[in-house]
């Protein structure tokens, strides 16, 4: 028993070796004030990525137009692309050449309380947020705010790559494992699967927001937009929703957690609210 444990673990540390192998780290932005610097292993090319996702954005234009959902409200669609145009405007705190991707903004009636930026600075807002919520300017400057950091930090790129690395894990590590105990390889690739799913892509997943929660809020006061603005947001989505799983199956914070960090964070960029605002108001 105590060799087969030892071939097992033996098998699965060299299918961690060769996963690992070749797979250099970068910082895809600056720390910024909130001090966001944890390395990214990115499989996949940017170029890539941002071109999968600029074709699924006009698919999915295409479609809301089709419908007639596609920015229907001139007068809310223009409030959200001066948000989204004040947000732009300080990205370059944590990415260098964000500025001069090619952004774009549109709004989908919807009830749905959602919104995202696709890889490359593609933002769809969905009007149900905006009307359900109420919300008010600076919430929804958080709202952008926190999708535009999960592009900045190009969380889609990293996600591929990370499922890529679990599908691959699964299938050679199933067929080690189905070769040494004589089980079905497919059972072995589902069991690992499993296992990356939980104790690696959603932990991974939960970080990512919390870096975006962290970005997002240090852009809205950059940006002149209250950083405490980002706690009421929360409090609203969490009166909204119900039902949620443990924090542990999940791959977002609990809306508890979640609000926690982000007043610790909301009073670090105070400061650069202030100085925001200030410049603002000079004639």
């Amino acid at each position: 028993m105590r060799h087969r444990l030892f071939s097992a673990q033996f098998c699965l540390l060299v299918l961690a070796a060769l996963l690992a192998a070749g797979c250099a780290t970068t910082r895809t932005t600056a720390g910024g004030q909130v001090g966001v610097d944890r390395e990214q292993t990115l499989l996949v090319s940017s170029t890539e990525v941002n071109r999968s996702a600029a074709k699924a954005y006009q698919e999915t234009l295409r479609e809301a137009q089709s419908k007639n959902l596609l920015n229907r409200d001139a007068q809310q669609v223009a409030r959200v692309r001066q948000i989204a145009a004040r947000l732009i405007a300080v990205t370059t705190v944590f990415r260098s050449d964000a500025r001069g991707w090619p952004w774009e903004v549109n709004v989908i009636r919807s009830r749905e309380l959602n919104a995202w930026c696709m890889p490359g600075g593609k933002i769809m807002v969905y009007s149900g947020l905006i009307e359900q919520l109420r919300l008010s300017d600076d919430e929804l400057a958080a709202v952008m705010a926190h999708e535009i950091a999960h592009a900045l930090r190009e969380h889609g790129r990293e996600k591929v790559g990370q499922a890529a690395g679990v599908s691959a894990a699964a299938a050679i590590g199933g067929a080690l494992i189905g070769a040494y105990f004589g089980v079905d390889s497919g059972l072995g690739q589902s069991v690992i699967g499993t296992v990356g799913d939980l104790a690696f892509m959603r932990p991974n997943s939960r970080e990512m927001e919390q870096e975006a929660d962290r970005i997002g809020i240090e852009l809205a006061a950059r940006a002149g937009y209250d950083p405490d603005a980002t706690i009421t947001l929360w409090e609203k989505m969490g009166r909204a929703s119900s039902g949620q799983p443990p924090q542990w199956l999940s791959t977002h914070p609990s809306h508890a957690a979640r609000i926690a960090d982000l007043r610790v964070y909301a009073v670090r960029v105070e400061p650069l609210y202030v100085t925001a605002r200030k410049r603002a108001d000079r004639p």
